[in-house]
């Protein structure tokens, strides 16, 4: 005790500096030391596909040294278009001209029949359609307030309008009638013809959750296949020739999934095995072909572009890559062999596992030959859009997008 009582003071002053450092060290670790890059992780089991057409091997994008400057650092943003450069009034290839068509935020634009570009406008609740002189035509005199989502019938007349508290209508803009749907009903798509409807039925417990088939409004509701805790992996996508009306996956390892068609009568159809996570599809205009992205580890976990054959005897057949590193809803089907995509200018590792990284990105629009695979860039707009959406009419006389940023819509002529 006197030992101690005579270097309490001592031990007091060396308890003191070392509390001092510890917190100091703390400090510097958080705010100023290095971020440790870690290495890749050893235990990510080689891809091996055996038995499928050959994919090709290349991993590049599709930007090229003619758009891309060179000396950037990574994870930066890029501007294509040249300070004082004037844009082309037609679509050739180079910085073309953009229109504005409609300056306030829209949602879920799309066509028309007769090619008109119809869309709800977030900013006064209704729904319009622009003519060829570019007047914009109100579709209904209703309001729709504060709609979330929307999803079209290819015949375009009708369309089922959600809404952020879960109620789900269906709007017939020619009768300009309405039918409420399900609320408990999620993930809609129309039948060719408009009549029917294909959704995903979630019920309180998971043994009442069905992939169900209705009347598009809702009645003669039909289940077809027990989804359980698997709905986050079911995709309930109507195809142009009515075979198939959703895909569910099933990871195989851990760069590929197994893709399963359902049909409307229980029909065995083949599966295909896709290389990568996070998919997203388009049918082709006939319905016998998918277009997909995925990412994987292969491709430092950007979104790619591939074609698969998706029709009777033929399913998994034909697949290709394009090396194309965007995602299939910034692609749309002009014809069944033509698609024209927004491609970011650069994408940081992870833009498929985190897409938000590509918010601030710029895209350029290219066109994929998908008999011959050629791509070409088509434009680059004299602006800097980050593109959400992409329209073409069968003419390929215009092209029309949505800028993420502001929700806008925008024309670039291509004839």
């Amino acid at each position: 005790m006197n030992f101690f009582a005579r270097y309490k003071k001592l031990f007091l002053v060396i308890l003191f500096f070392g509390l001092v450092f510890i917190i100091g060290y703390f400090l510097w670790s958080i705010f100023f030391r290095a971020e440790i890059v870690p290495t890749e992780p050893t235990t990510i089991p080689t891809v091996i596909i055996d038995g499928l057409p050959s994919a090709g091997t290349s991993t590049g994008g599709i930007i090229g040294e003619e758009t891309k400057p060179s000396g950037l650092p990574e994870g930066i943003p890029y501007t294509n278009v040249p300070s004082g450069q004037d844009a082309d009034a037609i679509a050739t290839g180079g910085i073309t001209a953009v229109k504005t068509i409609a300056d306030s935020p829209t949602l879920n634009p799309t066509l028309s029949n007769d090619g008109k570009v119809q869309y709800y406008d977030k900013s006064d609740g209704h729904f319009y359609m622009i003519d060829k002189n570019g007047n914009k035509i109100l579709l209904s005199d209703k309001v729709f307030h504060n709609v979330e989502n929307i999803v079209w019938a290819p015949t375009k007349e009708k369309a089922v309008i959600e809404y952020p508290d879960g109620n789900k209508i269906l709007y017939n803009f020619d009768t300009e009638t309405q039918v409420t749907l399900p609320s408990f009903w999620q993930e809609f798509s129309f039948s060719t013809d408009g009549d029917k409807l294909v959704s995903e039925s979630i019920g309180l417990d998971p043994e009442n959750r069905w992939l169900v088939i209705s009347n598009d409004d809702g009645s003669k509701a039909k289940a077809i296949e027990n989804i359980g805790t698997r709905a986050n992996t079911v995709y309930p996508s109507w195809s142009p020739n009515n075979q198939i009306v959703a895909m569910y996956t099933k990871g195989v390892d851990f760069n590929r999934q197994e893709v399963f068609f359902i049909g409307q009568n229980n029909e065995n159809f083949k599966s295909a095995v896709i290389e990568g996570r996070g998919l997203q599809t388009q049918w082709s205009t006939e319905g016998d072909r998918l277009l997909y992205s995925v990412y994987n580890s292969n491709d430092d976990f950007k979104p790619r572009l591939w074609i698969v054959d998706a029709q009777g005897d033929t399913i998994s057949e034909n697949r290709k890559s394009f090396s194309v590193n965007t995602w299939a809803d910034k692609c749309t089907f002009a014809s069944n062999t033509e698609v024209y995509c927004a491609v970011p200018d650069y994408l940081e590792k992870n833009s498929g596992l985190f897409p938000e990284l590509a918010d601030k990105t710029q895209d350029s629009l290219y066109k994929i030959d998908l008999t011959t695979g050629t791509k070409k860039l088509i434009a680059v707009p004299e602006d800097a859009f980050n593109i959400s959406e992409v329209i073409v009419p069968e003419k390929q006389d215009y092209l029309y997008f949505t800028d993420k940023t502001t929700g806008k819509i925008y024309e670039i002529k291509l004839k």
